[in-house]
């Protein structure tokens, strides 16, 4: 049995271009694996491919070439089995207004083939906190109730593996700390989380490993500790005792007295180390009432690697 929850070979997707318009290439030969029960961000800015890879991912999309191994199963040559391994939450809120909670578990259900003794809507509505919605239309739900539906949907053929595409925009923090506890504990119980997000602070914390997708090619995959490790860029700011006369000087060191009286310093570590940094401000005669450091979050590596040119 393979260790990838999925495997992505030399995957290509181009949309036709309209009348006089040319070809869209929305992914390039991208290569990739998740392994089993991780918890894997795919990231990258709009328009970079993520979308198309899911839909690809899902079966909603067909793509121009390449494979697409989901579970073990050749998505090309099982797809009734590498559908039924895979859910998928969608960002988009497309429920169907006319049924009630309860009833659009049980359709989709039915719609993946599991039998009725098999089925554990009721115990779903109560994971994603719904029960006392179980009986209400659709309609009637706030955009909240909604996504937390999205997601039991999501997960009524027991799939092995879970795709939540940007599944905490737009939602209140309450609701995101609910979707983020149930996430946890899916993954707790062994099932793979594929997350793509805009909120980076989620994927930082949220991840083992990040893939980042641009301009349909992958631009970089690997462990959340090692892509935070690619920039040893780090700042400190001092709060003097006293206003300022003369800023700190150093080799690969930058200062700068910012409005409230604080002393910016960057520095990179692998030149500078912070005893260095604290010696330059007390050689400036500056009397240190409170120092705090800051390191590169993943928001700084993310822009790195997607940056045009």
């Amino acid at each position: 049995m393979t260790e990838q929850a999925i495997r992505i070979e030399a995957l290509r997707k181009t949309y036709k271009g309209g009348k006089g318009q040319p070809e869209k290439q929305a992914l390039n030969g991208v290569d990739l694996e998740i392994p089993r029960g991780s918890v894997f961000g795919l990231l990258g800015p709009n328009g970079a491919g993520k979308s198309t890879m899911i839909n690809i991912l899902a079966g909603l999309v067909q793509k121009t070439s390449g494979k697409v191994t989901i579970w073990g199963f050749d998505q090309d040559a099982n797809p009734r089995q590498s559908r039924a391994s895979i859910g998928v939450m969608p960002q988009e809120l497309n429920l169907d207004p006319f049924f009630t909670p309860r009833g659009a578990l049980e359709v989709q259900a039915g719609l993946y083939g599991v039998p009725r003794l098999a089925r554990r809507s009721d115990e779903i509505l109560e994971m994603v906190g719904l029960t006392d919605k179980a009986h209400a239309y659709a309609r009637t739900l706030s955009g909240g109730m909604r996504r937390r539906l999205l997601l039991g949907k999501a997960l009524v053929h027991h799939p092995h593996i879970l795709v939540l595409d940007e599944p905490t925009a737009g939602v209140d923090i309450e609701l995101r700390q609910m979707l983020w506890a149930n996430i946890r504990k899916l993954n707790q119980h062994g099932m793979t989380i594929i997350l793509t997000t805009h909120y980076l602070e989620e994927a930082e914390e949220m991840c083992d490993e990040i893939a980042i997708i641009n301009q349909g090619e992958l631009v970089v995959r690997d462990s959340t500790a090692n892509l935070l490790g690619r920039l040893d860029a780090k700042s400190m700011v001092v709060h003097p005792a006293s206003p300022v006369v003369d800023l700190p000087q150093g080799t690969g060191l930058t200062s700068e007295l910012r409005d409230d009286g604080a002393v910016l310093l960057r520095y990179h570590s692998n030149q500078t180390s912070a005893e260095e940094v604290l010696a330059a401000v007390h050689a400036a005669g500056i009397s240190i009432r409170d120092v705090k450091t800051n390191e590169a979050d993943l928001e700084d590596v993310f822009l790195s690697l997607t940056k045009s040119g």
